[in-house]
């Protein structure tokens, strides 16, 4: 499955992209710090800097993705979009 977060312009340079998951009202990081976060290391990818695809999704993937940004330079420092996700 692929997620998207599409950054329509920015004057930050790099800015700081985020994905977390919450699934049960607990809250843990997929992307963070550049790199993939505990089981989606061997089974996720970022495509296109902000593009979150998940391989071999399972009923425990269902949850809310929420894409945030952070772009210092920008007049909107930061953003996020929320993407609620249902595995059947």
């Amino acid at each position: 499955v692929e997620l998207s977060c599409i950054i329509k312009s920015t004057v930050t340079p790099d800015p700081r992209i985020e994905w977390k998951k919450i699934r049960n009202g607990e809250t843990s990081y997929v992307f963070f710090d550049n790199k993939m976060q505990g089981d989606f290391v061997t089974r996720a990818e970022i495509l296109s800097r902000t593009s979150l695809v998940i391989k071999n999704t399972t009923r425990m993937d269902t949850a809310t993705y929420r894409c945030e940004v952070a772009a210092p330079s920008d007049t909107k420092t930061i953003d996020e979009i929320n993407i609620q996700l249902t595995v059947q």
